[in-house]
Order: C-alpha cells, then structure tokens, then sequence
C-alpha cells in the first residue's frame, strides 16, 4: 500500500477537479476528496476520475473537509498526506518535492511557498499573504514565506498530536501554530503556481477575523 495520500477538500469545483485528479492519478497516489456539500457535479466528476469520495451533506468549510480527509487517512494508516486545493491552482508535479523535503529534513510539516514568483497572485492577496506570513512566523518562531498556502505535506505524527478545531480558511494557519507548540520543525519548498477564474471562497473580513482570533488564542496560550 502507499505510504502517503493526497487530501483534496472539494467545493463547487466540477470544472476544475477532473483535469487535477487525472494528473495526480498518473504519478500513483491513492487520492481523498473531500466534497464539501457541492450542488454541482464534484462528486461524480472525481469518482469518475477514482477517487476516494467522502461527502458532507451541507457546507462546512474548508476546515471542516480537511478534519473530515485527516481522520480518514489517519484511520487508513496512510504515513502522512499532502493536501491540495481543488481549483487547480497547485501543479502535481510538485508532490515528490514536498514528500522527499520532508523526509529528507525530518520534517512535520512541509509548505508550498508561491512567493516565489508572488508576482504572478493578485495584488491584494499578495501583499494580505505576505503580512499573514509574517505574522504566523514570528509566533511559530520559524521562517514560513507563505502561512496560507494549502499545498502541504503533513506527517501522520503531527495529525496524531495536533488537535484542530476551526472549520474555516484559518485551518491553514490553526495546523501550523499548533504543531509549532509541540516543536515540531516546519519547512517550506518552492512550488509553481497557475491561477485561474476560478471562484475564490474566501470572504475578506469574516476570515481575516477569525484569523486574528485564532492567533490571539494561541498567543495567550503559549508559555
């Protein structure tokens, strides 16, 4: 069996899930998609495509379907994960890298970092990204170029001992404080970025408050 899946949380994404899922399926890896109460085709479209398809009945979050794919994987004895977004704006051939980094450094968490080339992301959430960034890395004590980036390798150790509450975008940055307080070593690895029209489902002020909650919760918690 394979030592690692990809986690892929899934909402309103029929147009963009095929053409990701048939090139993650050619490189092997055993693929969860989490579909987050879609009312399009996303569920049929990845178990056309051989997926793994868990569905929650209504709208969760982006959170709450990483929790949902975590607690499979976990329960499938998968070694670790790497999780990707649905819109296709993470390019598979990435996967190797995160995987092979992570061994290699002994690392809990590996991060995609689009920085990189952060020209190429739109101007507002450029420079939102880079303050997000900046601020998770100076609570987690460790250099992160891009916080909020969901492409990730995240070993099944750290799923074991991180427990994860928010249901939302923060999820991204709820894992990484977390296992931050359990020492945990976090890295990043350049990746390539392709943006596209697909909607985005993020609501600038609510998550941007749930955000700061989150890092004020830990900030009072930590010793």
């Amino acid at each position: 069996m394979a030592r690692y899946c990809v986690i892929i949380p899934a909402y309103q994404a029929a147009k963009t899930i095929g053409p990701l899922l048939r090139d993650i399926k050619r490189q092997g890896w055993p693929i969860i998609v989490v579909d987050d109460g879609s009312r399009d085709q996303t569920a049929q479209t990845a178990s056309a495509q051989g997926a793994l398809v868990i569905s929650h009945l209504h709208n969760e979050g982006k959170g709450k379907a990483l929790r949902t794919g975590f607690d499979y994987a976990l329960r499938s004895n998968y070694e670790g994960v790497v999780t990707m977004d649905s819109d296709a704006q993470h390019d598979p051939a990435d996967i190797p890298q995160l995987i092979q980094a992570g061994e290699r450094q002994h690392a809990g968490i590996v991060v995609g970092n689009r920085m990189t080339n952060g020209r190429v992301m739109p101007g507002a959430r450029h420079w939102a990204n880079r303050l997000m960034s900046r601020l998770v890395s100076a609570m987690v004590r460790q250099t992160i170029p891009d916080s909020q980036c969901g492409f990730r390798f995240i070993r099944k150790e750290v799923l074991q001992t991180v427990p994860l509450r928010s249901s939302r975008f923060e999820i991204e940055t709820e894992l990484l404080l977390a296992a931050a307080m359990r020492r945990w070593k976090i890295i990043s690895v350049p990746i390539r970025t392709i943006y596209n029209q697909h909607a985005s489902y993020i609501r600038p002020l609510p998550d941007a408050a749930r955000f700061f909650r989150l890092l004020l919760r830990y900030l009072l918690a930590r010793p």
